[in-house]
């Protein structure tokens, strides 16, 4: 069986060591080369072509972020780094990232999945990088009206009877996140995800994605029906 290769890059000569002693007791995983910084990243997988990238935001020279448009085109490119500000994990998810892993959030069994995962296109994100989109979500979109919707939605998770996990994941439709994003969001199955939203969907009294989202963004209020 093949070996999924995987390149690490990080500033801290620790952590690449500790990351490639996780990822090497792996019987299908393989470090293939460790980088320093962003330049030595770039020369090191255009040389090896891995199948993962492991990339740092902050390392000396050239950083991750300064990186990450240029090795996304080589290959998938997962963030794993301290790093937890929102607007550095929404560049990086927009830059071409394939997940977004905070350090000291994470077991090593959901580190070999985010990396098995990677090369799928499933994307995995740790609880702080979530949340930090989800903020940075809410403010890029509408920013004139963050304030009066907090509040709707507030009111509509008491309206609608919402438990905090329930609201979480209906903040994280309305993102427009899938099934499959929202379980690696939430360190779920996508099964668990489909029943609280079928749960969701059934105090909202909404049929669909959209009218749920309609329903709890208060663009449609609570007592009017749409599609039965």
């Amino acid at each position: 069986m093949a070996r999924l290769s995987v390149l690490i890059a990080d500033g801290n000569p620790v952590i690449r060591a500790g990351l490639a002693a996780i990822l090497g007791a792996a019987v299908d995983i393989e470090v293939t080369a460790q980088a320093a910084d962003g330049r030595e990243a770039l020369s090191l997988t255009r040389r090896y072509a891995p199948d993962v990238v492991l990339l740092d935001v902050r390392m000396p020279g050239v950083d991750g972020i300064s990186a990450l448009p240029h090795l996304v085109q080589l290959a998938p490119v997962l963030m794993l780094t301290y790093s937890r500000e929102a607007g550095i994990v929404r560049e990086a998810l927009l830059l071409g990232a394939g997940g977004y892993l905070v350090h000291g959030e994470f077991t090593t069994d959901e580190l070999l999945r985010a990396v098995r995962d990677a090369p799928l296109g499933r994307p995995h994100f740790t609880p702080t990088a979530a949340s930090a989109l989800l903020t940075e979500l809410r403010a890029s979109s509408h920013p004139q009206r963050d304030v009066a919707q907090s509040s709707e939605r507030m009111h509509n998770s008491v309206v609608f009877g919402l438990s905090s996990r329930e609201v979480e994941i209906m903040d994280l439709i309305a993102s427009g996140m899938s099934n499959q994003q929202i379980a690696a969001a939430c360190f779920i199955s996508e099964k668990t995800v489909k029943n609280h939203i079928n749960r969701i969907f059934a105090k909202l009294r909404s049929a669909t994605r959209s009218e749920a989202i309609a329903r709890w963004l208060g663009t449609a209020r609570p007592g009017v029906t749409g599609h039965g």
